[in-house]
């Protein structure tokens, strides 16, 4: 069983950066890929960003490339997504998953456990 808790969600102007983190309870974490997934008002929750459950492999969605980084630390049971030159299309409520994988999955039915989200909203 694991339970996550998202944080450092809020309200940023565009070119503005915030960090995300999500902690996770649980002995397993370790075990888990993580991903970052997000879900703005009348859309999909669309994958943004996985890590593997080393931390060695990283994946980001195209629209994130180069601006969003995924990290993980497995001796404090966290994982943070790091978001620079945020855009208004990124606003959206972030949610943090585990995937009971070596290799993050890019779909949302992979996913075992989710967090409750956070709001992120970027004005222009």
């Amino acid at each position: 069983q694991v339970q996550l808790v998202e944080s450092g969600g809020g309200l940023v102007q565009a070119g503005g950066s915030l960090r995300l983190s999500c902690a996770a309870s649980g002995r397993t974490f370790s075990s888990y890929s993580m991903g970052w997934f997000r879900q703005a008002p009348g859309k999909e929750r669309e994958f943004v960003a996985g890590i593997t459950w080393t931390g060695v492999s990283t994946y980001y969605a195209d629209s994130v490339k180069g601006r969003f980084t995924i990290s993980r630390d497995n001796a404090k049971n966290t994982v943070d997504l790091q978001m620079n030159s945020l855009k208004p299309e990124d606003t959206a409520v972030y949610y943090c998953a585990a995937d009971n994988a070596p290799v993050p999955s890019g779909s949302t039915d992979e996913y075992d456990y989710w967090g409750q989200g956070t709001q992120v909203t970027v004005s222009s």
